[in-house]
């Protein structure tokens, strides 16, 4: 009988600890969707996304006895699931670098849309395009900023959990995060004026 689900992260922890595989389902259960939305915010939805979230709990797993609980559980999935979201993007730039012309990478197709479109239809077509140009925004970001975005604004993390997450200072982080709001800013203010 799995009786898991109301249980401490601590109690599932450990019974993890000892081969109960009902707790880290659990344990997966509770935290997939934040590991998720961090990861889809860092890489963008996809198999890489997929990859990335499953390798999260995979090192977990294998990190278990190593947990101290100087944090939370799901401040230590997302550490681990923001590392592994920037290894990702290193190993991205460097396919991209090698295979794919800066003009290419540009490049996205738009699609058409019926000029007879219903009203819903193209409200509908116009939030997706705004989520694709803010996602693309904060995919234009580096690595470092990205990350305090997606942490910060994305994942509601505060200053304090986001400087533990990414083991920099709190200055670090409001500057970080300053410096990525003025560039998306910027980069976002023409599609607006539109």
């Amino acid at each position: 009988m799995d009786r898991s689900h109301g249980d401490s992260d601590a109690e599932l922890l450990q019974r993890a600890r000892n081969a109960d595989p009902a707790a880290f389902r659990r344990i997966v259960e509770r935290y997939e969707g934040a590991v998720a939305a961090t990861v889809i915010g860092m890489l963008g939805p996809g198999d890489e996304a997929e990859d990335v979230g499953q390798e999260t709990f995979i090192r977990l797993h294998g990190a278990m006895d190593e947990f101290r609980g100087e944090s939370s559980l799901r401040t230590y999935l997302t550490r681990i699931a923001t590392n592994l979201s920037l290894n990702a993007l290193r190993g991205r730039k460097r396919r991209w670098s090698r295979f794919v012309s800066r003009d290419e990478r540009d490049d996205r197709g738009s699609g058409g849309l019926d000029a007879d479109a219903s009203g819903d239809l193209r409200e509908d077509v116009e939030a997706e395009e705004r989520r694709e140009n803010v996602r693309g925004a904060v995919q234009g970001l580096s690595p470092k900023h990205r990350t305090v975005v997606v942490l910060r604004m994305m994942e509601g993390y505060s200053t304090r959990e986001t400087a533990e997450i990414l083991g920099i200072a709190e200055g670090t982080v409001m500057s970080r995060l300053h410096r990525a709001m003025s560039a998306l800013e910027e980069d976002l203010s023409t599609w607006m004026e539109a």
